[in-house]
């Protein structure tokens, strides 16, 4: 039987080796990695690198007649450090102080040169010491004596008022990787709309189980906040709930580009806007201005409240959690009733 001739196959280029171990869409997945990887360095230094106190609220205790012009100088100080007020009395503001609403309150001796400063440093050490920092200033400049008294400090397990960052941290961390993990799993659009409600369902225990280990940890393990075991508990369970379905919901319109997006939310924009190493007033403008507003500051807020200042003041912070949850659940479900609708796909 005769031999036939087979034509040598040509050789393989660099450029078709490449093309063979790395495809074109994984190339372009690997440049988005680059760009949120840049996006994270220039968040959290442009957040961190130069804490600066800006209108900071505190209140005046002195005299009528010495009080107004106290807060003239106070707020026409150069970058505008503290918002000040005058305090009716030393109660009233005592009260401010250990209810969150004021960081500061500056208590004048009409009678000597010891005047006294009262903060609270569970709010946010860093915040404590920027205020105590302006008032000594400003006394060292009028020749008088500053005393500083805290009426709120951090518990003794909570080393510069930072666990309930960390915790908030961590729930955020598993909801979104939970949520990562069913759409890596079963695709990250689900297949039919029935499966979008059992994905959405599978949050809801994800979440208790989250809410619940936490407070374990913080409370029970390490004790580094104590007291206030649900009301944590609950907390963890919309902040981790609203990481889920958050993610959910940007897997359902964008595919596997949701996950990044969703690092873009809870990480890049979340983590460092949340007042943890530095509380909202010594951030700049954006990170100042969306702290409040992302779920990761609402649930920062929401802990420092529940520990420290009784929980006065954590509506606002909770209806932005459940804000969030409501609006990932919404989203998830529209957005997949929509695409099945126009792209119909079998179980």
């Amino acid at each position: 039987m005769a031999n036939k001739h087979v034509a040598p196959e040509p050789p393989e280029t660099l450029q078709d080796r490449f093309r063979d171990a790395i495809a074109p869409r994984t190339l372009l997945l690997g440049v988005g990695v680059l760009v949120l990887q840049f996006a994270f360095i220039l968040s959290y230094i442009g957040a961190f690198h130069s804490p600066t106190p800006h209108r900071v609220p505190v209140m005046v205790v002195a005299p009528a007649q010495v009080a107004g012009q106290v807060v003239d100088q106070l707020n026409g100080l150069p970058g505008e450090p503290v918002l000040a007020t005058a305090a009716a009395d030393e109660e009233s503001a005592r009260q401010a102080l250990v209810d969150g609403d004021t960081s500061g309150a500056y208590v004048i001796d009409p009678s000597g040169q010891a005047d006294r400063l009262l903060v609270a440093s569970g709010g946010g050490t860093a915040l404590a010491t920027a205020v105590e920092a302006v008032f000594t200033k400003l006394t060292a400049a009028q020749h008088r004596n500053l005393n500083v008294d805290d009426l709120v400090p951090a518990q003794s397990g909570d080393a510069r008022g930072l666990s309930g960052f960390y915790l908030v941290v961590g729930w955020a961390v598993g909801g979104y990787l939970f949520a990562s993990m069913l759409g890596i799993a079963k695709g990250s659009r689900p297949a039919t709309f029935p499966r979008t409600i059992w994905r959405l369902g599978a949050t809801v225990p994800y979440a208790l189980a989250s809410g619940w280990g936490g407070a374990v940890i913080a409370e029970t393990v390490l004790n580094a906040m104590n007291g206030h075991f649900w009301d944590v508990t609950g907390i963890g369970v919309l902040v981790t709930l609203s990481a889920a379905t958050v993610t959910i919901a940007l897997q359902t319109l964008f595919g596997v580009i949701g996950i990044g997006l969703t690092v873009v939310i809870f990480v890049i924009l979340g983590n460092p806007s949340a007042g943890g190493a530095y509380q909202p007033p010594l951030l700049p403008p954006f990170w100042r201005a969306i702290s409040g507003w992302l779920p990761n500051g609402a649930g920062t807020d929401a802990i420092r409240r529940i520990v420290y200042f009784n929980a006065h003041g954590i509506t606002h912070s909770v209806g932005v959690l459940l804000a969030w949850v409501v609006g990932g659940v919404v989203v998830t479900l529209v957005g997949s009733a929509l695409f099945h609708r126009s792209r119909p796909t079998s179980a």
